[in-house]
């Protein structure tokens, strides 16, 4: 069995356009090929750029917000766990209601 071999920018514009389309065994089928083949090389290329990749693009940076946008955060934050805390009260009332409706039904 001879092995086929395929030029880069033949590899390129396949990865690219299953990319593109998300359905990495159809490009594949259009193109007659394997489409384990084209996962492999769309994993490859995913791994040598980040490889190829510069150090200072690797960094991860950490979000600081202004003490404005930190306010505004508190309140949103604050806000949800009063809803959180409305809606907890309120299954426990809609719970303890079924029980006294139907005394043989269980909850966990």
């Amino acid at each position: 069995m001879q092995r086929k071999s395929y030029s880069i920018e033949f590899k390129q514009q396949l990865i690219q356009e299953a990319l593109e389309a998300g359905n990495a065994s159809q490009v594949a089928r259009r193109h007659g090929i394997d489409g384990k083949m084209l996962s492999r090389w769309i994993r490859q290329s995913k791994q040598t750029s980040w490889k190829n990749a510069s150090p200072e693009s690797k960094k991860v940076t950490a979000y600081t917000p202004t003490p404005k946008e930190f306010q505004a955060l508190e309140q949103e934050n604050d806000k949800l766990k009063k809803l959180l805390g409305e809606k907890d009260l309120e299954i426990a009332i809609l719970r303890d209601l079924v029980k006294k409706v139907n005394p043989a039904y269980q909850t966990k």
